[in-house]
């Protein structure tokens, strides 16, 4: 190869763009050859360019067609782009990483998706790795210098800006930068004029001073050795779950009143190794039914609770919860048909919620199942009600409460978690934005957290999967919008300084006083009244446990085969 070859070739390397057009033949073949000499399991698109001097040691690589990987690039692991993705000089891509289409990744940018281990009984080089895997949209620009870490979503058309850490999830259309990276604005937003939603108050600053305060109110709820949701209050298993849901949203970290090692420890070893339940403090174990579950109490919800403090915190349930695991299909519906579907459907999709999510948790540790999972989906489709897609019956004392209340419990544990499209969304939107006018539950001053987010959530649901299916605005937009912002409007003043939110008013729950339930629960709803608003960007942050808006199991085979998750 002369000197003018060499060059050539080194400048293919640092500008791969060129080398579609300004290849000699004998440059194509030697790629080609260079392609082939990338070892693991790896499939190379059309067009793709991978430099000479890139180490590329994949053990799964899946290349777009016209995607490239520069000069000095490091890709260990496992690399799945779509096309027209580009891996500039330098960049390092690390662990599992999934980029969607047309990705541009600066030089000098890390995606580093896995990580160590660090509990302080072993040296970290020997702690075990870690990973949860890095996903990134399609559209997307990463800027140089990036590092974005472990367990990331960054959503479609998203721009980072140069030397941003990103720790967090980032919704579609976010323009972030900084660290840890946070929103600026939306893309989409030009300023050629108001974004809807924008008479709803100030979101952002709502949430720079629930950051601000966030640590000082976790301080309050902490007794020296446990969590109480409010000054005075019995610390509870609940509370401590909520802390680390609250620091995770606000902080992006482990509430600092225990290292994250010693978050873990406690409360997995809440969990009953026999049962897989979750007892409260002081309290036995449930006593168990003959098909192995329980019914109603503490030890339910912390299925929900505990399991998802557990994955905020890089971690899991040590012992499988029994109940679901060993319930046969016979078992399963029997269980279902003797629910409280006419008198109680909230508890009835608690229960439902509950058993769900168990079902998650062992599949995450076995990925197998009793078949029992694809009979809850197929006994929930045959027992809708096609007028209004939802369970149960509404009743003259409370209307829709129990009904709508229990939709969201359903769905949220079931449908959304596991990423299946839910029946009849027009005719839930409809169902619900009834119940959202009932002046018992929706007058002045009456709304509380439970009430509101049980409405919220299976709007946004519906409306997304609508909206999806069909595109343009959606199923009644204006009027889920128009619901959205008085919500969000009521909702930002409720904040109180230095103490977060309220529950609310009504026998449910744990009252007015700000504690750490309400606090946890109204900064999720304002999140998905502010998303329904195309506002979420702004508050920097997104649910990640129990209320989050993705499924955490998509193609999981239930329900028909793996129906798929609602794209967003």
């Amino acid at each position: 190869m002369d000197h003018r070859q060499e060059q050539s070739v080194r400048h293919f390397d640092h500008c791969p763009w060129l080398f579609a057009g300004d290849a000699t033949e004998e440059q194509r073949a030697a790629q080609l050859v260079r392609q082939r000499a990338v070892g693991g399991d790896t499939e190379i698109g059309e067009r793709c360019y991978v430099a000479e001097s890139a180490a590329v040691f994949p053990d799964r690589l899946r290349l777009g067609d016209d995607s490239y990987i520069a000069a000095h690039a490091y890709v260990t692991g496992e690399l799945t782009t779509g096309p027209h993705c580009t891996l500039n000089p330098f960049t390092t891509v690390r662990g599992a990483v999934a980029l969607g289409d047309g990705v541009r990744i600066g030089a000098h940018t890390s995606l580093l998706g896995f990580n160590h281990s660090m509990s302080p009984d072993r040296p970290v080089f020997r702690q075990p790795l870690i990973q949860r895997g890095i996903t990134v949209g399609d559209d997307v620009w990463i800027g140089s210098h990036v590092v974005v870490v472990d367990g990331v979503t960054i959503g479609d058309h998203c721009v980072i800006g140069a030397g941003a850490v990103v720790t967090r999830d980032l919704p579609d259309w976010t323009v972030a930068a900084g660290n840890p990276a946070r929103p600026l604005r939306d893309r989409r937003d030009t300023g050629a004029g108001p974004r809807p939603g924008r008479g709803t108050g100030d979101p952002a600053r709502f949430a720079d001073t629930a950051r601000a305060q966030a640590p000082d109110l976790l301080a309050r709820h902490w007794d020296g050795h446990r969590y109480a949701d409010r000054a005075g209050a019995a610390p509870t298993v609940r509370a401590h779950c909520d802390a680390v849901e609250i620091a995770d949203l606000l902080l992006g970290t482990a509430p600092p009143q225990l290292g994250p090692d010693e978050h873990i420890r406690r409360l997995a070893d809440a969990q009953d190794p026999g049962t897989g339940l979750v007892p409260e403090f002081g309290e036995p174990l449930p006593a168990v039914a003959e098909d192995g579950f329980v019914g109603e109490g503490s030890a339910v919800y912390h299925i929900l609770s505990v399991g998802y403090a557990l994955d905020l915190l890089g971690a899991a349930f040590p012992h499988p919860v029994r109940g679901v695991s060993d319930m046969t299909a016979r078992q399963l519906v029997m269980r279902l048909a003797g629910l409280p579907w006419r008198t109680g459907a909230w508890g009835a999709g608690a229960w439902i919620d509950a058993w769900a999510t168990a079902a998650h948790w062992n599949l995450r540790r076995e990925d197998d199942d009793t078949g029992a999972l694809d009979t809850l989906f197929g006994w929930l489709l045959t027992h809708v009600d096609p007028w209004s897609g939802m369970w149960g019956s509404p009743s003259p004392e409370a209307g829709r409460l129990q009904v709508v209340n229990g939709y969201y419990r359903l769905t949220r544990g079931s449908f959304a978690q596991f990423g299946v499209p839910v029946p009849y969304p027009e005719r839930v939107v409809d169902a619900v934005l009834d119940h959202s006018r009932d002046p018992r539950h929706f007058g002045a001053g009456q709304e509380n957290a439970c009430n509101v987010l049980d409405v919220v959530h299976p709007l946004w649901l519906c409306s997304r999967q609508l909206r999806a299916g069909a595109g343009g605005d959606g199923y009644r937009s204006a009027e889920i919008g128009a619901w959205a912002e008085r919500q969000l409007a009521l909702a930002l003043p409720r904040w109180q300084d230095g103490r977060g939110f309220g529950f609310g008013p009504g026998d449910a729950g744990p009252g007015a006083e700000p504690g750490l339930q309400g606090t946890e629960m109204w900064l999720t709803i304002v999140w998905y009244l502010a998303d329904l608003l195309g506002r979420s960007a702004e508050l920097g942050y997104r649910p990640r446990g129990v209320h989050r808006p993705e499924p955490v199991r998509q193609g999981t085979g239930v329900a028909g085969g793996g129906a798929p998750a609602v794209r967003r």
